[in-house]
């Protein structure tokens, strides 16, 4: 029953079909050796001649025995047409039944929960055979489908906290200018005013183009391609001389090799870290690139006061500052985790008990010889 199980449809079905028909004339056989058997027992009528020459004559059947007789002939004949019609009758109903009505009723089942709007649930392994295939690519299906739902309601969280985020940010600005607005009524060539007009401005569209930067990473495509892991590691170095002027920098990283993963999106990514990691370091900065298991993984650790604990329990937020400031708007490492994840791995904050900060962000790649 197993090996028919996984048998492709076209081999079942003959297989059924021939043991079916196979089965019908063997019972049709027996039925017309049967017939003919009961039939013998029945004289014809004639003479019968023994070996002394006698001879007999035999009696006539009667009108009731030739009815019986032409009634067993008919049987007989019968046996041969619907004998076979009910092998092949017999052989399509075991073929329903045994390699299309539980895939059948798996798909059927799946359609209407997927139609439904229910991903939660999983279709089972039926068979080899094609239907068992069209089975396994409808699964196949249907995790997909709930990868994408899951990610589009992850997305629409993240567009609900970024505009919370947007929103209540732009409150005090927006409450500066009305107020400033009033002041200029009442003293129009009041010169700190116009300056608190002119700061607040600005700093409203900052943050109009700190929004639509992220919208633009959000619909930014990754294009991999190979990079040599050396020259990942000069480009830190030059990156931290730049950005950490005045702090000890230490980078570390492979020399050899190269990983497969979107260059831009790693040096934003590294640039947004090293730079945090700069404003809050005392001393010194600790930078470290390491290729394991198809995972390029990017570490930058400070000496400064650490991350807060409300950061490391629910994450980088957008627009989320540690320190009040005009020109940094919290989100470095935000984007980071957003570029990350959409490189197929993630952004890990950890803070040290003796002090210090690390930030560690992982990409997904394809290790290169």
């Amino acid at each position: 029953m197993e090996r028919l199980r996984d048998m492709s449809l076209r081999r079942a079905f003959f297989l059924l079909t021939l043991s079916g028909l196979l089965a019908a004339a063997a019972l049709a056989a027996l039925l017309w050796m049967g017939c003919k058997a009961v039939a013998s027992q029945y004289p014809l009528g004639g003479i019968s001649i023994s070996i002394d020459g006698a001879i007999t004559s035999l009696p006539r059947p009667t009108p009731e025995r030739q009815r019986l007789l032409q009634a067993l002939d008919i049987i007989a004949l019968l046996g041969w047409v619907l004998l076979p019609v009910t092998g092949l009758a017999v052989a399509g109903g075991l073929f329903y039944r045994w390699k299309l009505k539980e895939p059948i009723r798996i798909l059927l089942e799946g359609t209407r929960r997927i139609q439904a709007h229910d991903l939660d649930f999983t279709l089972p392994a039926v068979s080899a055979d094609e239907l068992g295939q069209i089975c396994a690519a409808f699964e196949e299906m249907r995790q997909e489908l709930l990868k994408t739902n899951q990610e589009l309601w992850r997305q629409a969280e993240e567009r609900k906290r970024l505009n919370a985020a947007f929103a209540h940010d732009l409150r005090n600005p927006v409450t500066v200018l009305k107020g400033s607005v009033k002041l200029l009524r009442q003293a129009p060539s009041d010169p700190h005013t116009l300056d608190r007009l002119e700061n607040y401005t600005v700093r409203i569209e900052q943050y109009v183009e700190a929004m639509g930067s992220i919208q633009r990473l959000e619909q930014m495509p990754v294009r991999a391609a190979a990079v040599p892991l050396s020259i990942l590691c000069s480009e830190m170095e030059e990156t931290a001389r730049l950005l950490a002027p005045s702090l000890e920098t230490v980078v570390c990283g492979p020399e050899v090799g190269a990983a497969e993963i979107d260059h831009g999106i790693f040096l934003t990514v590294a640039e947004n870290l090293i730079g945090n990691g700069a404003r809050f370091a005392k001393q010194r900065l600790e930078i470290t690139l390491s290729l394991e298991e198809g995972t390029l993984s990017l570490s930058v650790a400070d000496d400064g006061p650490g991350f807060p604990d409300q950061l490391l329990k629910s994450g980088p937020k957008p627009f989320g500052k540690t320190e009040e400031s005009g020109t940094h708007f919290g989100m470095g490492l935000y984007t980071s985790g957003l570029l990350c994840r959409k490189h197929g791995g993630g952004l890990r904050l950890e803070s040290s008990a003796s002090g210090g900060a690390a930030a560690i962000a992982s990409l997904r790649t394809n290790n290169c010889s």
